[in-house]
């Protein structure tokens, strides 16, 4: 079993490549739920809907996000009378976010949700929520505290990050799923090339995660979202900068201190104090070929 720890849309494109060399029942794709909100009254999971669309090949690689063939009636109509069109709901993509809410509201969890409708569309492996406990992800700006996809939507990442707060995060479980196969010793837990600040750190703060992926006994291997200190795609190295630290391989590296036994980073970048054994790969995924290619290099250092 791969174990794979995965925000949006990196973390989907290695997802994807992964999935092309395993078995089904052999890779859990576990998604980042710090990012969920409710929006327009609905339950919006936007890591664990961008990593369904990606293996179902329903993704829209055009946006980077919701469906291909999209249209925008919703939004136009809600527009016109004064509805909130900030964040972007297509009319497919509704759809889900509809079914979702009223699945939880009558009960069902995140988790079981989540793998109908991964079932329905096709996916075969697993797309596990982290919790099926609310975990939301805050970021302390000038102004205050602010939800994330405020942050990261509405104000297009402007706002400066002083700190960044898990809300819920000390007293949610993690997914029993999850835990029973890191206990059951994994093939290798994979840290997908995501924002360690806002994708891979909400997995990690569930309480005895981290510790049990450092105990599992299996090879845990990260991949850099980072190349020649500039992110692929996202705020990832503005928030190295805020921080006060030069964005680099290496600067991720360090977030998962005491995790890693293997680093995939791009050829000619720096090393210098990763404490892992390094694996030289592109990690640039632009199409399906570049995906295999990384999954299958990181899959030799299991």
């Amino acid at each position: 079993m791969i174990v794979a720890l995965s925000g949006g849309i990196g973390g989907a494109k290695l997802a994807l490549g992964l999935s092309h060399l395993l078995p089904p029942d052999e890779l859990l794709v576990v998604a980042n739920t710090g990012d969920d909100f409710e929006h327009l009254g609905l339950s919006i999971s936007p890591d664990v809907d961008t990593l369904t669309y990606a293996l179902a090949g329903l993704d829209n690689q055009e946006l980077g996000w919701g469906r291909r063939d999209e249209s925008w009636a919703f939004m136009e109509a809600l527009g016109s009378i004064g509805g909130e069109t900030w964040f972007r709901l297509g009319d497919r993509d509704l759809a889900l976010h509809v079914e979702r809410t009223r699945r939880l509201r009558a009960g069902e969890t995140l988790s079981a949700i989540t793998a109908d409708v991964a079932r329905r569309l096709g996916v075969a492996p697993c797309i596990l929520p982290m919790s099926d406990d609310p975990v939301r992800t805050r970021i302390l700006s000038e102004g205050g505290w602010i939800d994330f996809q405020y942050w990261f939507v509405r104000e297009q990442t402007r706002p400066l990050v002083r700190a960044i707060e898990f809300a819920g995060a000390a007293l949610a479980r993690p997914n029993p799923v999850l835990m029973a196969a890191l206990r059951d010793r994994p093939r290798a837990v994979v840290i997908c090339p995501s924002n360690p600040f806002i994708s891979i750190e909400p997995i990690l703060a569930l309480p005895g995660l981290r510790e049990a992926i450092a105990g599992c006994g299996a090879p845990v291997i990260a991949v850099s979202p980072i190349i020649a200190g500039q992110a692929v795609k996202g705020p990832t190295a503005r928030m190295f900068q805020q921080a006060g630290v030069v964005p680099s391989a290496a600067a991720v590296a360090a977030r998962y201190a005491g995790l890693l036994t293997h680093y995939v980073m791009e050829p000619g970048d720096d090393a210098t104090g990763i404490e892992a054994a390094i694996i030289y790969a592109p990690t640039l995924m632009r199409g399906l070929e570049d995906k295999i290619a990384l999954a299958r290099a990181v899959l030799a250092a299991t």
